[in-house]
């Protein structure tokens, strides 16, 4: 029995885009090879109504940056999933978050994730963090005709800068924020996006401390999303009676790492406990 691998194929039978010598990037190489794959045309008529994800934190700390997002997924009044996860690693020291139509947030972040493989491989270097966070934002602005019909997804983005670290070590942990067109903004100490963004960054605003240790930022994320969760509907708060909790991705020098669900559970329950007490936080 021959492979698959094994069989020669007629140079005819092969896109010529396959045989290209290496272009840096694999949205630019799907458009080539395989645009179908990529269509963005609008969608004619009334957009019906699609599951939604919110909200999203950041924040930075002394050894890098903590990202975080409620389970919830809404459409609608609805709660269309509990335990949907929104917050996933991007490489090796970046992270991205998503907010937005969940449908295609989800085929944007694992997008994201190939372009910056494809890029490492091909040009045998890694991008910068700004480089990462640009790469993103023309992905975003391609979807703008989407966007305009009602399918919009404001992703955030956030890593360890790794060039930034010899000059700056304690500002290494960078956070960038997105409008629906591309727009590019980097955000300083600490940001929020989705339905309960506003609640999430006033509760950042007073419980972030730059210079905190990791635990210490993880629980402020925690907390940001739990006043987000009182004041919003579409934002779960911790859900102790089916043990789901926020999703927490933090970078360091050591790397881009999702956090243990037992270790977050721990935390979320610390936090309830203590909001038992004081509701107000």
């Amino acid at each position: 029995m021959t492979l698959a691998t094994d069989q020669h194929w007629p140079a005819a039978a092969v896109p010529s885009a396959y045989l290209t010598p290496g272009i840096g990037s694999f949205v630019e190489f799907l458009a080539k090879a395989e645009p179908a794959l990529l269509a963005r045309s609008t969608v004619p008529g009334r957009v019906p109504e699609l599951p939604h994800g919110t909200t999203i934190v950041a924040l930075t700390f002394a050894d890098g940056v903590v990202m975080a997002g409620d389970r919830r997924a809404t459409m609608g009044n609805m709660v269309a999933q509990r335990d949907i996860e929104k917050v996933f690693v991007a490489d090796s020291h970046s992270m991205v978050g998503i907010a937005g139509t969940a449908g295609v947030a989800l085929e944007l972040v694992r997008l994201f994730q190939l372009e910056l493989e494809h890029y490492e491989k091909i040009e045998g270097t890694r991008l910068s963090l700004a480089g990462k966070a640009n790469r993103m934002a023309s992905m975003i602005r391609g979807n703008l005709a989407a966007a305009m019909q009602g399918l919009a997804v404001l992703p955030m983005f956030a890593g360890y800068d790794l060039d930034r670290r010899a000059t700056k070590a304690g500002d290494a942990g960078r956070i960038f924020s997105y409008d629906i067109a591309g727009g590019l903004y980097e955000e300083h100490a600490y940001h929020a996006v989705g339905s309960g963004a506003v609640f999430a960054k006033s509760a950042l605003k007073k419980r972030h401390d730059p210079a905190a240790a990791v635990g210490g930022a993880v629980r402020a994320a925690i907390e940001a999303l739990y006043d987000a969760a009182d004041e919003d509907t579409a934002t779960g708060g911790p859900d102790l009676s089916r043990n789901i909790y926020p999703v927490v991705v933090v970078a360091t020098a050591d790397g881009a790492l999702r956090q243990p669900d037992d270790e977050i559970g721990a935390v979320a329950q610390e936090v309830v406990a203590d909001r038992r007490v004081r509701p107000g936080g």
